[in-house]
């Protein structure tokens, strides 16, 4: 765009016309011309590093992955033939895989079911009269567990689980020690103390991911309307009717986004079951020795490709029940 300036002459004389010259523009201004007349551009330019990541880091390493399960390992000399075939996938249904299998969906189920019904008052409370401070203080008390090493809190709790830990001198101390006797007497779940067995896998499980329930819950109950309590109150129902018929339904959807997190990162996990527990494996485990200490990479790839599955089946799932709504 030009401008017109006027410049009066010394002389007499009507005024002349003269047209202002604007800089010249620079590169800068051009590119930033050109992001502002294609916005597509700029937009492709922002997206290309994360997506070029996500691309090529990320499901290049799951194509990878699932092309390694179609190989097949020599029983003889340990080599991994390049070969398609489907008797890998076989190896699954062997009983000892089979039961590593569900062994691993029993425990990430029960996991998940036991951190939901631990984390829906506490959530419930933050959603509903935690105020202020006390709702900042609820953040804090919630968040503050994962400030911590993942690896110092499972070690910490082997020592707190263990046979000379906190739980059995104070079981002891209150005469209560026959209780822990008969929980540890249990047969599959128990073991000679709380440190090896799957009840403190459960434990120690429930503990670290609790917070990943506790939060997508309460964002959940809090997107429900007071209005429709008060309705079912007028109405003449129950505390246990609305809670049935009004809240739980309403709250599903962040249960239900809760439950992602537990149920996968049980699903996947290796460390928990290695330091806590018995010897019986788990998916993380058996992917673990399997491409580590046995160098079997198809078998392992194998393994790996099965909670890849069931969450995807489970995702599909939870987005019909609009639990991506309340993450």
């Amino acid at each position: 765009m030009s401008a017109q300036a006027t410049e009066l002459s010394p002389t007499a004389g009507p005024p002349v016309a003269m047209a202002a010259t604007l800089p010249d523009r620079g590169p800068a201004d051009r590119i930033s011309a050109l992001f502002w007349r294609s916005p597509n551009v700029l937009l492709l330019l922002l997206l290309a590093l994360p997506l070029g990541w996500l691309g090529v880091v990320y499901l290049g390493s799951l194509a990878t992955l699932l092309l390694q399960s179609f190989y097949s390992i020599d029983e003889f000399s340990g080599l991994i033939v390049r070969e398609f075939t489907l008797s890998t996938y076989a190896e699954l249904f062997r009983p000892q895989n089979l039961d590593i299998i569900i062994r691993t969906l029993v425990m990430a189920a029960s996991v998940t079911l036991g951190a939901a019904i631990i984390a829906f008052p506490i959530a419930y409370y933050a959603a509903r009269y935690a105020r202020g401070g006390w709702k900042a203080l609820f953040y804090l008390g919630v968040l503050l567990p994962l400030w911590s090493s993942y690896l110092v809190k499972v070690y910490a709790w082997k020592l707190i689980l263990a046979k000379e830990g906190i739980i059995t001198w104070a079981m002891d101390g209150i005469g209560a020690s026959f209780i822990l006797n008969a929980i540890l007497s249990i047969p599959v779940i128990g073991g000679n103390s709380l440190s090896t067995s799957y009840i403190g896998t459960w434990l120690v499980f429930v503990y670290i991911w609790l917070p990943y329930m506790i939060l997508p819950m309460q964002a959940a109950l809090e997107r429900v309307p007071m209005s429709m309590l008060e309705a079912s109150a007028d109405l003449g129902a129950s505390k246990g009717q609305t809670f049935r018929t009004v809240i739980l339904p309403l709250a599903l959807p962040g249960v239900i986004a809760g439950s992602i997190f537990t149920f996968s990162l049980t699903l996947g996990d290796y460390i928990v079951p290695q330091i806590i527990g018995n010897s019986a494996r788990m998916i993380g485990q058996a992917v673990y020795q399997l491409q580590g200490t046995a160098g079997n990479i198809p078998l392992a790839a194998a393994f790996a490709v099965v909670p890849i599955i069931i969450m995807l089946i489970y995702l599909s799932i939870a987005r019909r029940k609009g639990a991506f709504d309340a993450l």
